[in-house]
């Protein structure tokens, strides 16, 4: 991937190992970084197994690490080198699946929404400061992640549509953005459900 980009693109490409889970390790990644980068892309995750999570503590505590302590980690060592800089964008992937919880992934869904929240104190704090941050709710992907899911085609995107859409809204400073924007829709609907209604339905 590394040699194809670089012809294709004809662009310097460096490749470095990152632990989410290692958080002791994040600042000295970051400092031996040839750069310090004017964009970065939090893209890390772990939907886990519902079931395991309920009945294993360490199961739980590795979906939520992956998915919001490691990931909080990173970003706020970047947020302040970016914040001293004046200047770069932040690019953090969450989820439709921290705007409610939901019986089938909720352990899952909990983590992503400290994330999203995280993200959006994070862009508050950096407003005017020069710093975008963009918070990334793309709804289905196919990934390595959801490979033995059902996904409804109409929903779900390929992860080069999702770039792309990230591109866009990085260059109009986009603060939210959900993938499809059918997304939006079917959120605020899910959310508006009273939950004497929603906790029956087991979605």
């Amino acid at each position: 991937d590394q040699a194809d980009i670089v012809l294709r693109y004809g662009v310097s490409v460096t490749l470095h190992e990152f632990d989410a889970l290692n958080i002791n390790s994040h600042t000295l990644f970051v400092d031996q970084l040839p750069e310090l980068p004017s964009i970065a892309v939090c893209a890390v995750g772990l939907m886990g197994s519902q079931s395991d999570s309920e009945q294993t503590p360490d199961a739980a505590i590795s979906v939520i690490r992956s998915n919001y302590e490691g990931p909080v980690s990173i970003m706020s060592i970047l947020a302040n080198l970016f914040e001293e800089r004046g200047e770069g964008t932040l690019i953090g992937i969450s989820s439709v699946a921290g705007e409610r919880g939901r019986a089938t992934n909720y352990v899952y869904g909990s983590a992503k929404a400290g994330f999203t929240t995280y993200l959006s104190g994070l862009r508050s704090r950096l407003n005017n400061k020069g710093v975008h941050v963009l918070t990334v709710l793309p709804g289905f992907v196919y990934t390595k992640m959801t490979k033995n899911m059902v996904l409804p085609p109409q929903l779900t995107a390929e992860p080069k549509e999702l770039a792309e859409a990230i591109f866009w809204a990085t260059s109009k400073n986009k603060n939210v953005i959900y993938f499809y924007p059918i997304w939006r829709l079917i959120m605020l609907v899910i959310k508006l459900l009273p939950e004497s209604l929603f906790k029956r339905l087991k979605i």
